[in-house]
Order: structure tokens, then sequence, then C-alpha cells
């Protein structure tokens, strides 16, 4: 058994590595160090055995650390169905060396999320996330680790746009109580760096929730390369992509890698400090980590999984269609151009409301489906978050505003790029300008011409009204009704009583309400 386990681990540790290693550090480990990490687990469970037993395997022969970069409170029906909890559980009992914060760490208020952080007992940093009018951050920017002689930092770092994403954990009505520091989040990543090596950090590791893509904020993770010194490798998350290792010049000319393994322990990052001091990294395949399990952690998770079962078995309808969000690429395209699963979720929300208009902001809607029955289990894996449906007065000019902001990065993803029902329009790209935009007459049944002088009732997420979705166009709006329902059991009471059960052909396709001229 031993000369299997060891077996294992020595496939582990010699994966095809890319050549992007540096030179010795003035303290080299007396044997090596192996640093696993993953991000934007968003609730797959699994993921969590097979990450704690190849550690526990890697252990054998080597130092060895498990870090997270975020994203994994929220994002599937175990966060969904009990407020992060059951993470907070599976992750106590995997017992990680460091965690970063993700944007969907602040889809609670940030009283709630810091209950679940203490709870998992791991050292939480972040260099970028403050109380407005405080001079250090709420939570540690760094931590250093000594395996042997050898001492490693951790430093954590979140994308800013999650004040825009998830702005209501940010305020307390209309004032600002946190903040992530978008103006100087290079320079304070910066001065961690600075501090710690004056610790005697042989090693710095950030470990980041950037993403490597152009965004609102325009900060990233191959800019902060870029505009910093002294970082030895970047563990990368947020936009999901799987990056065995991008080599980024810092601001002295050295190449530093950055690397993401893409999202729910679909790959697990390995990065191999050598005992010549040498770094490479690689992402080892689900494939390959499928063998390595941990007995406590998936005594915890079975135990889950059976409450989620009691919770969730129930079937709410069948679907003769997939229930698409993907691009053929894998990409998020429900949130740049229209989709399906877009469609009936707002026709949900419109017929049941009553409302004029329906509108979700494609963030909001996590998951695809495919054909077959879907349970209330499946339901709360595409609409995971705590949210209810409200219905506002909006005038046809504040729509357009809405339509105007949320299609202006456009061909880039936005999180409020709209999916909606009662409403259709075009949008050109290229100059981002809106038109042809039209409304569902209930009198006529045919679509008519926006008009923006006319009072429009607009069924959307309390989010999007209060909590910063849509850039805040409807924050102002007259509010007639605030569903006790999530949008979720929305979605459940359209599916089982207006379809009766059944989601025909009718939904195959797109319908046509969103067009975009390249």
């Amino acid at each position: 058994m031993k000369t299997k386990i060891f077996s294992l681990v020595a496939l582990c540790l010699t994966l095809a590595m890319p050549a992007n290693a540096r030179k010795s550090a003035p303290v080299t480990p007396d044997r090596s160090i192996v640093i696993l990490h993953e991000n934007d687990v968003h609730c797959a469970i699994d993921g969590y055995t097979h990450l704690a037993g190849l550690r526990d395997a890697v252990g054998d022969t080597a130092y060895v650390a498990l870090v997270s970069c975020g994203d994994f409170l929220q994002g599937g029906t175990a966060g969904a169905i009990s407020r992060g909890q059951y993470i907070a559980d599976i992750m106590r009992s995997v017992r990680y060396d460091a965690i970063t914060l993700g944007n969907h760490e602040f889809d609670y208020p940030v009283s709630h999320s810091s209950r679940l952080l203490k709870h998992i007992d791991a050292p939480v940093v972040c260099a970028n996330f403050y109380k407005v009018g405080k001079r250090n951050p709420v939570y540690a920017p760094y931590i250093i680790k000594r395996f042997g002689k050898t001492r490693v930092a951790f430093i954590g770092v979140v994308t800013p746009t999650a004040l825009y994403t998830e702005a209501g954990a940010f305020m307390d009505g209309d004032r600002q109580i946190y903040e992530l520091k978008p103006g100087n989040l290079y320079s304070l990543v910066q001065k961690a760096v600075d501090k710690v090596r004056k610790r005697g950090a042989d090693y710095v590791v950030v470990i980041s929730h950037l993403g490597e893509d152009d965004n609102v904020t325009h900060i990233q993770s191959h800019g902060l390369i870029e505009a910093t010194h002294g970082i030895d490798i970047l563990l990368d998350g947020h936009t999901h992509n799987v990056v065995p290792g991008d080599s980024v010049k810092n601001n002295l000319g050295k190449n530093i890698v950055v690397t993401q393994t893409g999202t729910k322990c679909n790959n697990i990052g390995k990065v191999l400090i050598g005992t010549d001091g040498r770094i490479t990294n690689s992402l080892v395949s689900a494939a390959e980590f499928k063998n390595f399990t941990n007995a406590r952690v998936t005594a915890v998770t079975d135990s889950i999984k059976q409450l989620l079962r009691e919770q969730t078995q129930r079937v709410v309808c069948h679907s003769d269609v997939p229930l698409r969000i993907l691009d053929e690429n894998g990409r998020q395209e429900v949130r740049k151009a229209e989709t399906n699963a877009g469609d009936i979720i707002c026709d949900a929300y419109r017929v049941i409301s009553g409302a004029d208009i329906a509108l979700a902001n494609g963030g909001g809607i996590r998951t695809e489906k495919t054909a077959g029955d879907l349970t209330y289990g499946d339901i709360a894996d595409v609409l995971p978050y705590d949210n209810n449906i409200w219905v506002v007065e909006a005038t046809g000019a504040t729509i357009m505003e809405l339509l105007e902001k949320t299609t202006a990065n456009l061909p880039l993803e936005d999180g409020y790029f709209p999916q909606v029902s009662g409403l259709r329009f075009t949008v050109s790209v290229a100059d981002h300008k809106v038109s042809d935009v039209e409304v569902l007459s209930k009198a006529s049944g045919e679509y008519e011409p926006l008009d923006l002088k006319r009072t429009y009732t607009v069924a959307t997420i309390d989010y999007c009204v209060t909590g910063g979705g849509f850039y805040y166009v409807l924050k102002d709006c007259r509010v007639l009704s605030r569903a006790d329902k999530l949008y979720r059991d929305v979605f459940v009471e359209y599916l089982e009583k207006n379809l009766g059960g059944h989601i025909s052909n009718d939904y195959l396709e797109p319908q046509g309400r969103i067009k975009i001229l390249k």
C-alpha cells in the first residue's frame, strides 16, 4: 500500500510543467514545498475531498499547503439552501492554510460572511478590503508560513468590481461603509510584498481573485504583475479561465507566472518549490486526482449531500430542451447576449408579477441544465442567491438608460447584461447605441415603441433595485411590491402552474428579443 501511495505521489509531482523557473532564493527548502490551489469552486462540494486527499498524499514526501483564491460560499445548491453554512462546514474539515475573498463572498451582508469565514477556521488574507475611514484592512493582507527553515508569504487580493456587482454588501442605505481600494490596489499589494520581504519571506505567492480579463475597473492580474516587483507567482481566480501558466513581465522586466484552475475543481493547481529554489507550476486534472480522497472530508460532504437530497429532490418539471447560458467555448453567453434560460426566467418574473417588463441580470443566472427532469435542487443551482422579486415603476427614459449602461461593455462579458421579457431592442457593438426598443402591449399583444415619457412596471430582483444591480439605474424608482418569495420560487411557480410542469420546444432557442449588431 505504501509503495502504491508513493507511486501516485511521484506521478503527481512529475506532471508536465512549463519552463518558468527562477534562480535559487537566499534560503532554499530542505525538501520540496508544494502549494495546492483552487479558485471559484462555487459549491462543487465533491471536489473538496479530492483536494484534501491530494494534499495528504503529497505530504508524505514534501511540505504542502492548500489555499483558496475565492468564490466558494455561493454559486450552487449547497450554498443557496444553507446561505453558505454547508460550504463553511466542508471547508473547515479540509483545513486550509490560507484563503482570500472572492466577489461572491460579498453576496451576503459582511456580518454574515464574516461569521462563515470565522467558522472555516483558516487564515483569511486580503490586502484591499477596508472599512471606510480605517487605516488597516478588515483582514490581514498576508500570512507567512514556515516550511522547515523556508518562509513563504501568501498575500490576498480581491477584484474591486465587487463594489459594483455586489454593491449592497458595501453600503448601509446610501452610505458606503466598506471599500476595495480600486485607486491604489496595486500599490497596496506592493506594500504588502515589501513588508513580507523585510520580514524574511523567501518566496511571495499572491492568492488573487482578479482574473486576467479586462473589466470596468481595468484592474486584473496581469496588470498587478506589471505594476509590481517581488512576487514569485500569482495564483488567480474570478474569470473561470483555465490558465496553465501565463508569463508576465513585472516592472523590473522579470517574467512572473500567472495561473488559474478554471472553476468547480475541474483542475487543481500545483506549485512546486524545489530544493534548488526553482518554482514550477502545473494543473492536475480531475482524471488525475479523482482517486485521492480524505475520509474526514468525505464524511462531512456525504452528510451534507444527504441533507440536500431531502431538501431538493422534488421534481418541478420536465424540460424538452436544455437551458443554456454558455456559448460553444464555455464562456458566459448570458452576460453578453440573449439566452433561452434568460428568456424563460424573465417570462416567469413578468407573468407571475403581472408587470409590463421583466429584467434579469445575466450574472444572477448561474448554471446550465440539460434536458430532462428538473428538481428543486436544479432550479436552486440555476438561481442560487437570496433574492426576491420586486416590481417598480420606471419611465421609458429610465429603461433606455438602463439598456444603454448595461450593454456599454459589449463585447466584454458584464454581469449586469440584461435578459428580458416583454421587451425587445437592438444594440450596436461598434458605437454602443441602443435602438428599436419596443414593449409588449398587454392590450394588443403586439410590440409597440418604447415611450420615453410613459411609466412602465418592471419586475426584477431586489438586488437590481437596492443592491447596486444594473448600475443603480433603478434605485430611485417607486417600489410597487416586494414579493416574499425567493426568485427561484417564483420561477418554480411559473414552471409548475403556468407551464404545467413542462418546458416545450418553444424555448429551444432564444426568442429574438435582443439583436446585437457587430
